[in-house]
Formats: C-alpha cells, structure tokens, sequence
C-alpha cells in the first residue's frame, strides 16, 4: 500500500481544509518546499490538488503545481482540481504529472472519461469520489450529484477507469478516523483499486485502510501536525511497523 502525502494549493500556498470548507483554512507555506520535504523524508507519490480549481472548473495555481514538479521531480504526483477536459490532462501529463484525477468532469461529461483512458491509459487517469452525506459531491464538494460512491464507481468502471481516490469529505482535515467501512465497502463492491482519503488520525488508522483493501491512503493534516512521521506511515503501509513502535502506545489503541 502506498502513503500519498498530500499538497493541496490555494492561493499559491499550501493550506489544509476542515471538511472542504474553504473559511476553515490553515496554511502551511510553499508547496514546493513541502514537497522537497515529503521527498527527502521517503516519500514515492505526491497527491496534489489544486483547490482554487477545484471550486472554479479551471487550474488556477499552475505554477505552484510547476514548482511541485520541478522540487519532486524523483517522484510521481497525482494532481486533481480544475480539468475538466482532455486539453487539461494532455497539458498536465506533458508537464510531468503521472496521473490526472477526473471528479466533477467525471460526473459532468462521462463521455470523456472513456476517451480519456483510450488516449492517455487507465494508469494515467483515475476518478476521485468525494462523498458528502452518503452522495457523491461535485464542484468543490458543493453539489450533490445524487449518485451514492458505489453507483459512480461502477459507472467508472464501465468507462475504464482503474483507480478510485475516495474521500468521505466530513472527515477531511477533521483527524476523526477515516470511514473504514465505506472504505472497505467501496474496495470490496466495486474490484478497483482503492486509496482512501479524509481524516487519518494516527498510524492505526493506515493499519486499518491497509486491512480494508486500500491500494493506498492519503494522508494530510496528521502529517502536518506531526502526529506521526512519515517514514512511519511508510511503514505502516507496508506491514513492516511492530506495535508500540513510531509513537506512544494509545496510537495502538484505537
């Protein structure tokens, strides 16, 4: 299982959001800089979204994104917020980018997620599903779409799509514990390759995502907050971390 640290950019800077909400806001400096900083500290994927994209259907932290490339250039970034067309992924995976994440265009114009896998492949574009009060949600977590998560992952399927990144937004940057349940849920129905997203508090919940399925777990505010490091994530991810190691033993006790 992989440990996606997580950039996400407004305003040229890195912040963190409680529960998508953009009037909860903590930054926490130059994405760049935190991405030299999750590079040097063993990370393999970046999982970078631009959430002024995200809220205005067009990438508006391009050269914040640029920088993230040229700092991180050893690793892979998934990027989500703001493509919305084939041009946008074409001029991402041109600049760098391993992987595309659709979300509201995946709703919006399913038509073009199977031309994006026929153009591009299954491995450089996946579908982010933001689950708000059990319906997925689009522009920015502001719409309901009507659609439960496993309903807009089989259609994914169906269209060729790979990889599901799947966040249940109300535990996002809230360092409540993640949704295993749905998670699971969602890796065990839909038979895609699942990395959980919203809310990882501790190393325990990683073990958790990890049991449940997870191909991969994106971890943001825990990390900033130093709630554990991350080669211990890393770890963790793997299976390789003994109880009572990377922190004190109520991290076990979950």
């Amino acid at each position: 299982m992989t440990i996606y640290p997580a950039i996400d950019i407004s305003g040229g800077r890195c912040v963190r959001l409680t529960q998508g909400l953009m009037n909860q806001k903590t930054e926490y400096g130059d994405p760049a800089a935190m991405a030299r900083k999750w590079a040097e500290q063993g990370a393999r994927w970046l999982h970078v979204v631009d959430l002024d994209g995200a809220f205005a259907g067009e990438s508006r932290n391009i050269e914040a994104v640029r920088g993230i490339i040229r700092e991180a250039a050893s690793l892979s970034v998934q990027l989500g917020g703001g493509i919305r067309a084939l041009e946008d992924i074409e001029r991402w995976l041109e600049a760098g980018v391993s992987r595309v994440i659709l979300g509201t265009a995946a709703i919006e114009s399913p038509e073009m997620v199977r031309e994006a896998v026929d153009r591009f492949g299954a491995c450089r574009v996946a579908c982010g599903i933001d689950a708000k009060a059990g319906y997925a949600a689009v522009r920015g977590w502001t719409m309901s779409t009507g659609q439960t998560p496993l309903e807009l992952a089989g259609d994914m399927k169906r269209r060729g799509i790979l990889t599901i990144i799947y966040t249940d937004i109300s535990r996002d940057g809230a360092l409540t514990g993640p949704n295993v349940a749905a998670t699971r849920e969602l890796v065990i129905t839909s038979g895609m390759e699942i990395i959980g997203s919203g809310g990882v508090v501790d190393l325990s919940d990683i073990g958790a995502l990890r049991e449940a399925g997870c191909a991969g777990v994106i971890v943001g505010k825990a990390l900033y907050e130093g709630r554990f490091e991350l080669k211990d994530a890393i770890r963790q991810a793997e299976g390789a971390l003994e109880e009572g190691e990377g922190g004190s033993d109520e991290l076990w006790q979950k």
